[in-house]
């Protein structure tokens, strides 16, 4: 390579200021380093070859350069730019955007619903994977001094058995003082599965005691499903347990269950039982809430003798009634 020959070659350039590449003898300005079709280097300049240098408006000197310079097919800048044309780098637009979130949505919705068929699905009889032991009751509220519950459920569970019923306030649960529900819900976590216990609980006032055994939720609900399944059915008494009244009156040592209704011909009608009367016991059993009566209702059989302990007008009464199908 010859630069300073290159840069001060006076072929074909005379007056006009440029000078030809010795490379591929493409017209050059005089003051290009480098030729602008094949990079050859014609010597030292203060331009690069990269650099767009305009030709003047002379209409002969454009025409003269155009046809004597025809620049190489297989020149370095030619090629580079035939193979390498610009593309506009394509976005998602807005409509794209909402099909993907849309088709995400679907995906979600339809794994949650398999999950919800799965979990109804389970077996009702397969033990929760951190079993508990389980009470024998409708379910737990706080209250001054203890917990209590509205009724025992289901028939012969462990409440049943130990002579629970509903408005019995529990103190204490296997030596341990209960305060709260939450509490109580902890210890039966913790209380093995078969244990007896002792429970210690207030009616009417006087602290008694009483031992239960506890069972596993499969137990219990196998219990359940023999009461709602016994072909006997349910028994009927002919009341309404939205209208009763819980009465606790320490003063006169009256507790129990008010009827303020009921039902015409029915068997509490029939045999004798009128609005006002207060129940207190049912074949024996307390009954101190409404809900306690309706569990002692529906688990009696159907045209079975029942003795009803009844408050009227002061007066203590038993009275034998036959019980109807539910």
């Amino acid at each position: 390579m010859q630069p300073q020959e290159n840069f001060n070659n006076p072929a074909g350039a005379g007056d006009s200021g440029q000078i030809s590449c010795a490379q591929c003898g493409a017209p050059m300005p005089r003051e290009m380093r480098f030729c602008r079709a094949c990079g050859h280097r014609l010597g030292e300049g203060p331009a690069e070859y990269t650099e767009t240098v305009r030709f003047g408006s002379d209409t002969a000197t454009a025409s003269r350069v155009t046809s004597a310079y025809i620049p190489p097919q297989g020149g370095p800048i030619a090629a580079a730019g035939a193979a390498l044309p610009y593309k506009r780098r394509r976005r998602l637009g807005g409509m794209a955007w909402v099909i993907i979130i849309i088709g995400l949505l679907f995906v979600v919705g339809g794994a949650l619903s398999a999950l919800r068929r799965t979990v109804r699905n389970v077996p009702r009889g397969v033990v929760s994977i951190t079993p508990r032991s389980y009470f024998g009751v409708n379910g737990f509220e706080n209250v001054q001094g203890g917990i209590t519950f509205d009724n025992v459920e289901p028939p012969d569970g462990p409440a049943d058995r130990a002579g629970l019923v509903g408005g019995d306030i529990i103190t204490a649960f296997d030596g341990h003082a209960v305060t709260d529900r939450d509490q109580m819900g902890d210890m039966l976590r913790q209380t093995p599965i078969g244990k007896t216990v002792e429970v210690i609980y207030l009616r009417d006032g006087e602290t008694k005691k009483t031992q239960m055994t506890t069972i596993s939720e499969a137990e219990s609900r196998e219990l359940d499903r023999a009461f709602r399944s016994r072909p006997e059915g349910r028994g009927k008494f002919g009341f309404d347990d939205d209208k009763v009244t819980k009465i606790v009156d320490p003063a006169t040592k009256t507790y129990g269950v008010r009827l303020d209704w009921v039902e015409s011909n029915g068997p509490a009608d029939l045999f004798g039982l009128k609005e006002g009367d207060i129940i207190t016991a049912w074949d024996g059993v307390p009954i101190r809430t409404g809900e306690e009566l309706l569990s002692r209702v529906r688990r009696a059989l159907p045209r079975s003798p029942v003795e009803i302990s009844v408050i009227r007008n002061g007066e203590k009464l038993k009275i034998p009634v036959t019980i109807g199908r539910g």
